[in-house]
């Protein structure tokens, strides 16, 4: 499988990646992951699904439009972008929209990985290990050398994967009221 980014093409085996079990389908390749500004029409959509799926999860039922958009409103992810920032987005080869994750430079030195979201298509696949490895390799060449996020207590597969990739938790950074786990990880 190739994985393509702005400045770099690389060979890399699905197989290498942390997957929940050896019966998992793989998703095809190439998958590519490419920066986009968070103000595109795709990273929209994927922003959109995104907030769809957590806030449906936390409330137990399905998401207003209202709500959404009240929540990109609160949150807006517009300083996803460098030297401060990055947006990636993740799609097959049909172009179809997979995942995406951001990476916020927070100080020197610090980064925070904000919104980690896989398709419902595409889950159980090891794109989010993809996707952050990816962003993971970005933070590196924006001289980050210790990345946190944060997570909340019913997203238990984004706490394993963040634990699969050496993640630990940490005291509380924030005081966010979506905030149950805090997690850190120091880049070699």
């Amino acid at each position: 499988m190739v994985l393509v980014t702005a400045e770099l093409e690389r060979e890399v085996p699905m197989s290498a990646h942390h997957l929940t079990h050896a019966s998992v389908p793989e998703i095809p390749a190439p998958i590519v992951i490419l920066p986009e500004p968070p103000t595109s029409p795709d990273a929209g959509a994927l922003l959109w699904g995104y907030l769809d799926d957590i806030i449906s999860r936390y409330y137990q039922r399905p998401a207003t439009a209202a709500e959404i958009q009240g929540s990109l409103n609160d949150d807006p992810s517009g300083d996803l972008v460098p030297p401060h920032g990055l947006f990636l987005v993740a799609r097959d080869p049909a172009t179809t929209l997979l995942g995406c994750i951001g990476l916020r430079v927070v100080q020197d030195g610090l980064g925070e990985v904000k919104r980690v979201f896989v398709s419902p298509s595409a889950r159980g696949r090891g794109l989010g290990g993809l996707l952050l490895d990816e962003v993971e390799r970005a933070a590196r060449e924006l001289g980050v050398t210790r990345l946190r996020l944060d997570t909340r207590t019913d997203l238990v597969e984004s706490r394993r994967l963040y634990a699969s990739h050496g993640y630990h938790e940490v005291e509380p950074f924030n005081t966010s009221q979506y905030a149950q786990h805090w997690f850190s990880k120091t880049l070699d």
